[in-house]
């Protein structure tokens, strides 16, 4: 239910955000978007990690296909949306499989995620028609048998006579390809030309890369934001046409190929001023792109008619802006947020004929766990910092406007579950949560009353969500009175643990410690543990902590669950997963910590796998 772009954003959001081990960003996200959305995949997301590393260190990254392990079980992921990302681009589901010790536990659905992305790049190559032959061939040929990726591959291209050279890697090579592109225009030849570069960073047994097949999808945008049509590029002094059906275009996928040299390519047509690219539209290829795209660019891409790179023009504004502001805070100086960005968000509040789910998208700043993953030391403190400044700003500059939103989408209506009630939901609480966020006792009461008004559950919790920020009666005892309604309804008992304990509230450790206790908890029970420790672990300022207790009691839980549960354990272990990426008090407590677990006697293979990968990485 919901756009397609709306779609999108939401996959490329859980690539980029929950593949940091913290997944902290998940607790901003709480600020931004459907929250019951958020909370039905939290079991899995709090301890989910994507093997395509952002960043360079990742003792766990595999490829889609992993050539070796020690335990199958380790790479065992939430399966929801992997699935339903597959089944969006085609109904035959192809296992990427090996050789493996332990086939009977297969459960690679990380690697299914990934492999959807996978999938999604022979659409983009192929075109729809396109694809659509290759899974005709693809099932003329194997339906009922037991398939590879290879026979996927081939049926692919055998059906569309294409050159699909190294595309393979994407299967065989870990790590995320990060490509390079410098523009510069002839205004005497009216073309435009875009230099592109890739590497992709060692990752554990792959310390040499090959260059990646990448499709990357580009318009180009007037001064005015309109979109130029397209009539060709020049490749190696070759004219490639880019017409379908003798008809010009305003989006052609561009083939990047080679490696660290700069490859360029001339794109074509009566190109009468300097324009703006609009780069891997619709997120063609799982990579992170960097460009030399000006703030007015991005500023001008709003007017995309791609609506994602509208979405993506914002989320590399916010980036960037958080990445200042962070330095800034390191630095000891005050800090203040660009006029220009509450522009951005005043304008997008105000244009009625955007999507309400795609506004309360572009409102959402970009989570704790993406910008962490942008710096050379990850600093929790001063990421945790910038995020509360720039919300509260955005909260009482923009007071009036949220209120109207809150006002605007109430519904007293009996719940119906179709687009346009989902959108406004989503934006209506989004603006909740914004307003909550300046800790203001108006506010708490607005959240209060939208608890007790709410229709359906999507609401109600996005309400508790937007109390149980801030310390007080009110969150105690909205906490209490929604416990008393659900305990019997294990699912939203899962989501309450959670919401505890990701909170920021100082001292919350204490408060997860007593939850251990609770009658809502059980240490037997996977999705209890996950809710509870994997949500403490989604609080940059509790389990971050600098005298390091929350480290130690993760530890702690993971030497007691090792001994229940394995699988389990080694999913909360992986929370340390790059502790050599902060600073060098935290690398020592995370590193004593790691150790501990691995001395320590009867320690499972799961365990011990993830363990000792990290330390030897």
């Amino acid at each position: 239910m919901g756009s397609r772009t709306v779609q999108r954003i939401t996959e490329v959001s859980a690539l980029r955000n929950y593949q940091f081990p913290q997944v902290s960003s998940l607790r901003c996200s709480i600020y931004g978007y459907n929250f019951v959305h958020l909370f039905l995949v939290m079991d899995f997301v709090l301890w989910f990690i994507s093997n395509w590393s952002y960043h360079y260190y990742c003792p766990m990254a595999h490829p889609v296909r992993p050539h070796s392990y020690i335990k199958m079980d380790n790479f065992f992921t939430g399966m929801s949306l992997c699935f339903q990302n597959f089944g969006r681009l085609c109904k035959g589901l192809i296992l990427p499989t090996k050789i493996f010790k332990n086939l009977s536990i297969f459960k690679s659905y990380d690697a299914l995620y990934q492999g959807a992305e996978v999938v999604r790049l022979y659409k983009t190559l192929l075109g729809s028609e396109g694809f659509r032959k290759g899974m005709d061939l693809y099932f003329k040929r194997h339906d009922g048998q037991a398939v590879t990726c290879e026979d996927f591959y081939a049926a692919m291209r055998d059906a569309n006579d294409a050159d699909f050279a190294n595309f393979f890697l994407w299967y065989s090579q870990a790590g995320t390809p990060i490509v390079k592109v410098q523009t510069s225009y002839n205004p005497e030849a009216h073309t435009f030309s875009l230099k592109f570069s890739q590497e992709i960073p060692p990752t554990p047994g792959q310390s040499v890369k090959e260059p990646m097949f990448i499709p990357v999808a580009v318009g180009l945008l007037d001064s005015t934001g309109k979109d130029i049509s397209l009539s060709g590029f020049y490749h190696d002094g070759t004219l490639e046409s880019v017409s379908y059906k003798d008809q010009s275009v305003i989006t052609t996928v561009l083939r990047v190929t080679k490696g660290s040299q700069l490859k360029k390519k001339n794109l074509c047509s009566l190109i009468f001023e300097r324009p703006v690219p609009s780069l891997l539209r619709g997120y063609s290829a799982p990579i992170r792109l960097e460009s030399d795209l000006t703030d007015g660019d991005l500023f001008l891409l709003a007017n995309d008619s791609d609506e994602f790179n509208r979405w993506e023009a914002g989320q590399i504004l916010a980036r960037k802006l958080m990445l200042n502001l962070v330095d800034d805070f390191q630095h000891d100086k005050p800090l203040v947020l660009n006029p220009n960005f509450v522009d951005g968000f005043k304008r997008i509040l105000s244009n009625s004929s955007l999507d309400k789910e795609f506004v309360a998208k572009a409102i959402t700043l970009p989570g704790d766990g993406e910008i962490m993953d942008l710096m050379e030391v990850a600093d929790p403190d001063a990421v945790h910092a910038v995020q509360t400044f720039i919300r509260k700003q955005l909260a009482s500059e923009l007071r009036a406007q949220f209120l109207d939103i809150v006002k605007n989408n109430r519904s007293s209506e009996e719940y119906v579950f179709n687009h346009q009630n989902l959108a406004r939901r989503a934006l209506k609480n989004v603006a909740i949560a914004y307003l909550a966020s300046l800790e203001d006792q108006e506010f708490t009461n607005l959240a209060l009353d939208e608890y007790k008004a709410a229709t359906n559950l999507t609401e109600q919790f996005a309400a508790l969500a937007a109390i149980s920020w801030n310390p007080g009666k009110a969150r105690g005892d909205v906490l209490a009175d929604f416990y008393g309604k659900w305990q019997d309804h294990l699912p939203m008992v899962n989501k309450w643990l959670s919401l505890q304990a990701v909170s920021d509230i100082p001292g919350n450790l204490e408060n997860v410690r007593q939850l251990l206790n609770h009658p809502a908890f059980d240490l037997h029970t996977p999705n209890k543990l996950y809710s509870l420790i994997g949500g403490f672990c989604g609080s940059p300022v509790n389990f971050h902590a600098k005298d390091g207790s929350g480290y130690q009691f993760l530890g702690e839980m993971v030497l007691q669950l090792d001994k229940i549960n394995p699988q389990v354990a080694s999913g909360i272990v992986s929370f340390f997963s790059r502790w050599k990426l902060y600073d060098e008090n935290r690398q020592k407590l995370m590193k004593a910590q790691l150790e501990k677990i691995l001395s320590s006697n009867g320690l499972s293979e799961n365990v011990f796998e993830i363990v000792s990968k990290r330390l030897a990485a």
